[in-house]
């Protein structure tokens, strides 16, 4: 058994198994304390709360709350284990909601035998929560699931597989090419993958000023075209008036290279067949479409991003969804628009310009770090992102 392996295994098996538990956030150490948690005195909020719904914000923590759900049909690059595996993922996404931004969860394994069933499910359990966020449920479900839980609820509903992913793609992309002397307007993008995180990504892309005619989207069945038949609706938005049938085919003379789909699927000379001063991010997990090494290997003028933290520029979703919800959390918004998107694109892009403190850089034992080819993105631990994008978030909720 690897190191690691075994290192993982019993981070979540001891002291006591897993990762989360429950606290008490009001004493309970006298008899007037448990009369005023529960009977007689807890009566009082419930009062109040049948009669002003919104009283529930004042008297208890709905406010702060999140429920992190699954199905467990696309569990990380796992795949369809079903929910119960899917709870150490759920759990971990606890984990870092609370320390990164005090927010509070319960994670939610929903075994549901249709579509509908889990829609209903979450819906029915949704008075609970301040915000819904929908995790490791597979594409093209997780489309409709979340079109119809935006709907029907008046809380936000946030599916990070998708829009998390794409703030932070786009935050990246957009320094990188920067750097790269190069206008997201102008740039040709591949995007290999037209899943859930893929389609999120370039839709966002779009709403900031890509040029949808520059695009081109791989999937399993090749390059999106205008010529095929019967696509679903989230690969026919699209499908491109194109020659371009494969990847290899997509790449000749693209500018930037997104990959959310499976490992080993670049090659070098598609690399070399960019254009000049390319940016690749090569996000599939835990092995990347092609590795650093080869990709720098294959030409030295490139901007390389994964989604692995023994790289640089590391394409994390950890610095946008706690930072997004704690935003829309404090705002009150009932939804998370593409406008609180884009906000939080531009507070992470525009952190990634500034210094780096030096307390930062020593979590990290660096020496120096400071924006260019190597670092696209700031760093988790970095303490200015609760500091950044909630405050833009909730401007943009609040405009």
């Amino acid at each position: 058994m690897s190191t690691l392996k075994q290192q993982a295994l019993d981070y979540h098996q001891f002291p006591k198994p897993g990762k989360l538990s429950v606290e008490s956030s009001k004493p309970c150490a006298t008899q007037l304390d448990l009369s005023l948690a529960y009977s007689p005195g807890v009566a009082e909020p419930v009062r109040a709360i049948g009669d002003d719904p919104e009283a529930a914000y004042r008297y208890t923590n709905k406010g702060n709350l999140v429920a992190v759900i699954t199905d467990g049909t696309a569990i990380l690059g796992l795949g369809n284990l079903g929910p119960l595996a899917a709870k150490p993922v759920m759990e971990g996404k606890a984990v870092l909601f609370k320390r990164f931004a005090n927010i509070d969860v319960f994670d939610i394994e929903v075994n549901a035998p249709s579509v509908q069933a889990f829609i209903d499910t979450v819906v029915n359990i949704a008075p609970t929560f301040g915000g819904i966020n929908l995790e490791d449920i597979a594409a093209p479900h997780c489309f409709e699931i979340e079109k119809a839980l935006s709907e029907r609820l008046d809380i936000p509903v946030f599916h990070d597989d998708q829009h998390g992913t794409a703030v932070i793609i786009c935050a990246g992309l957009i320094n990188a090419l920067h750097v790269q002397g190069k206008k997201l307007s102008e740039a040709r993008i591949v995007c290999l993958g037209a899943g859930a995180a893929g389609n999120a990504s370039l839709r966002l892309l779009l709403a900031m000023g890509a040029d949808k005619s520059k695009l081109l989207v791989v999937d399993k069945v090749g390059v999106l075209h205008s010529g095929m038949t019967d696509l679903p609706p989230h690969h026919a938005f699209f499908a491109a008036d194109t020659a371009a049938r494969t990847l290899a085919d997509a790449m000749r003379g693209a500018d930037a290279f997104i990959g959310v789909s499976a490992a080993n699927l670049v090659t070098p000379d598609m690399i070399k067949s960019m254009a000049d001063k390319p940016v690749v991010f090569a996000l599939a997990n835990p092995d990347p479409e092609i590795s650093p090494a080869a990709a720098h290997a294959a030409r030295d003028d490139l901007i390389m991003a994964t989604g692995r933290s023994d790289y640089p520029n590391q394409v994390n979703n950890v610095l946008g969804f706690p930072f997004i919800f704690r935003g829309t959390l404090d705002a009150r918004a009932k939804r998370i628009t593409q406008k609180m998107l884009i906000a939080a694109v531009h507070a992470l892009a525009e952190l990634a310009r500034e210094p780096v403190p030096t307390d930062v850089l020593a979590i990290y034992n660096l020496t120096e770090l400071a924006f260019g080819r190597d670092y696209i993105l700031p760093k988790p631990f970095d303490a200015r992102l609760i500091e950044r994008i909630p405050p833009a978030v909730v401007k943009a909720a609040k405009e």
